[in-house]
């Protein structure tokens, strides 16, 4: 019975997305304040609905009941109850429904908060949004609905991937879902002002939170991710340019090219039509990576499905959705308001620098990604692109942007002096040569890539701090009158130096760890010593153990730096009888910033002793990798949470409104 209630429900979700693109469309025709509020509480009522199926589906999978095609395929009675839960999004179908819940969650979001929007552009918006919902919700509906019933149900389900078993992926999709699903709303925001004729500061002002908001889910879901592959998969690695990476990847550099793109159409009324582009390109990419894990074009741990009947309907749907969305633009785009000059040398000019780095490494990915798709069905060649690509063409350019960052925030509008920002930022950039130097001085072997990438990472971190010292004068003025500015420091202004910040505190991370990584492998018996640099661990046992649904080998070692021993990591190999796969769940010693990650691999056949294959690796500075995005996310909500200038824009556009 609850089955059947969240088939309804989902059914009703849909007819109520349709009310509510018809009833806010014809209110901004007729400008009716009441069919305006019908398409709002239409608008909330459809995501209600998708509460109720999705919550209709989790009971479904915590209960086991087998009768439903989607939980026999993808969970198991012996399955702990956090995988079981995860298990509702960890299929196609399921994630379906997760994408719908998070896209009806937004239209309604618009509808209940966006109280200070003018009244035009929030009913246009509600009308679009409740458009994508139905087109999303009719898909799921109709080719990939979760509560399909099975005639003869299986005593028992065939379990969810082993691989996908683990707390971090539980997170990950809804966090990414969140961030992908997120830039629908800016992309409704685009349509409602291309066909509103006005994109202007006050729209530019709204569109900021909202990108905001996504591009900070998705730069926690994209980390959460790469944490997953870091320690799940067991290569020692935490991104490896996988297609599926890529697909989100790209709304993420996108989405931060659009958040200083809006900052220049917000302060000086300049680049409102390439803003508008890239809030259509955003939620285009997001679409574009749910058609690539969806359609069967990839074979990937991450990819969702293998069916190319529904890949087609998905490419239908991004090609409708997007199509509509940029013939618009280019039918209105001309007619938008042009926005004031500025100098070659102002903020101006960083930002459309910046946003052209960013488009230009964003074209990298999507070329390095679809090229291979392209020239196999082309021609029938398979072939891989892999890191020596993206290392080529993308890594310049990141590095480009990453000597512009720090400048960017200390230049004035219109016109700026260049000679008076280096003068700034002289100290930052000695420090960082200097911490450049001393990597390949005294780091062995020495490496001048690294050691470079090393400069960088310390090069945007200082630039940062530089950045609200100028802000507070520190230095220049008294301790009393720098704390009083620091402190009134808007959070606007915090959240923009906690994402350069963090930036800096990834570059050093990957840097570092890519440059100086050191790896050993050797088949050990029992008291067997593997060697890595300084370091060694000695195997003591490997004995059998009996997990909740599946049966492993778990390692004991110790691991040594000279004579004292600084960890006992425990990795486990473990075999999952209901799918009969293998995986490995590999030790991962915390010594700072740095890693000692250890693996257990199969046991070799030997005529005498038992023998296990031991890998390990020394990733310095690893950490650093996820905790420096984790400073950009936070920045994001600080940032987020800073609502005064945009609650006076909302005021004022209603006003002229």
């Amino acid at each position: 019975m609850i089955v059947e209630i969240g088939s309804f429900s989902l059914a009703l979700a849909l007819a109520l997305s349709l009310a509510q693109a018809l009833l806010a469309g014809v209110a901004r025709i007729r400008r009716s304040v009441v069919l305006a509020g019908a398409g709002q509480g239409a608008a909330i009522g459809a995501f209600a609905g998708l509460v109720v199926a999705f919550a209709a589906l989790m009971y479904a999978f915590v209960t086991s009941d087998f009768s439903v095609s989607n939980v026999a395929a993808n969970s198991h009675t012996a399955k702990p109850l956090l995988y079981r839960v995860a298990g509702t999004w960890g299929s196609h179908e399921g994630s379906m429904l997760l994408w719908c819940l998070a896209l009806t969650g937004c239209g309604a979001a618009v509808a209940a908060v966006g109280r200070d929007l003018p009244a035009g552009l929030k009913t246009l918006t509600i009308s679009v949004q409740g458009l994508l919902g139905v087109v999303f919700l009719a898909y799921t509906v109709f080719a990939s609905n979760p509560f399909v019933r099975l005639a003869q149900p299986p005593i028992e389900g065939r379990s969810l991937n082993p691989l996908l078993q683990d707390p971090a992926l539980a997170f990950h999709p809804p966090m990414l879902y969140l961030g992908y699903v997120g830039m629908s709303v800016v992309f409704s925001f685009a349509v409602a002002a291309l066909i509103e004729g006005r994109v202007d500061a006050a729209w530019a002002r709204w569109v900021r939170p909202w990108t905001l908001a996504a591009w900070s889910a998705l730069t926690v879901g994209i980390t959460l991710g790469a944490f997953w592959a870091y320690y799940e998969l067991g290569w020692g690695g935490w991104w490896f340019w996988d297609p599926v990476e890529n697909a989100s990847f790209m709304p993420w550099l996108i989405a931060t090219a659009l958040l200083h793109s809006a900052i220049v159409t917000e302060k000086r009324g300049a680049m409102s039509g390439w803003t508008v582009f890239l809030a259509l390109a955003a939620f285009t990419f997001s679409m574009l990576g749910a058609f690539l894990v969806r359609s069967g074009v990839l074979t990937s741990v991450h990819a969702f499905a293998v069916d190319p009947t529904r890949g087609v309907l998905l490419l239908a749907i991004l090609g409708v959705t997007a199509g509509a969305g940029f013939a618009l633009f280019a039918w209105r785009a001309p007619a938008l308001k042009r926005g004031g000059v500025f100098a070659p040398v102002s903020r101006e000019s960083a930002l459309v620098l910046n946003n052209i780095l960013l488009a230009a490494a964003t074209a990298t990915v999507l070329l390095g990604t679809l090229y291979p798709l392209m020239r196999e069905a082309a021609t029938g060649e398979a072939i891989s692109v892999g890191p020596p690509f993206f290392n080529l063409t993308f890594t310049p350019l990141m590095a480009a942007l990453a000597i512009l960052l720090p400048a960017g925030p200390l230049l004035a509008w219109k016109r700026a002096d260049a000679q008076g920002v280096m003068q700034r930022l002289w100290v930052a950039a000695l420090i960082a040569a200097a911490c450049g130097l001393a990597a390949f001085a005294l780091i062995s072997p020495r490496k001048a890539f690294a050691s470079v990438g090393v400069a960088m990472g310390a090069w945007l971190v200082i630039g940062a701090l530089v950045e609200i010292g100028e802000r507070t004068r520190a230095f220049r003025t008294s301790a009393a009158e720098s704390w009083r500015r620091l402190i009134g420091l808007p959070r606007g202004a915090w959240g923009m130096t906690l994402a350069h910040l963090g930036l800096g505190v990834f570059v050093l991370g990957a840097c570092f760890e890519t440059g100086w990584k050191m790896e050993a492998a050797e088949a050990l018996p029992v008291g067997g010593r593997l060697n890595l640099g300084e370091y060694h661990l000695v195997l003591d046992e490997v004995r059998g153990l009996e997990g909740p649904n599946y049966d492993a080998e778990r390692g004991q070692l110790r691991a040594f730096k000279g004579d004292k021993q600084i960890c006992a990591p425990t990795p486990e190999r473990r075999l999952y009888p209901t799918g009969g796969q293998t995986t490995s769940e590999v030790a991962i010693c915390t010594l700072g910033v740095n890693h000692l990650y250890v693996v257990l691999g199969e046991r070799r056949p030997t005529t005498g002793a038992p023998v296990w294959l031991v890998r390990a690796y020394w990733n310095p500075w690893a950490l650093l990798i996820f905790i420096g995005p984790g400073i950009m996310a936070l920045g994001g909500v600080v940032s987020l949470s800073d609502r005064r200038l945009r609650l006076a824009a909302g005021r004022k556009a209603e006003a002229a409104a």
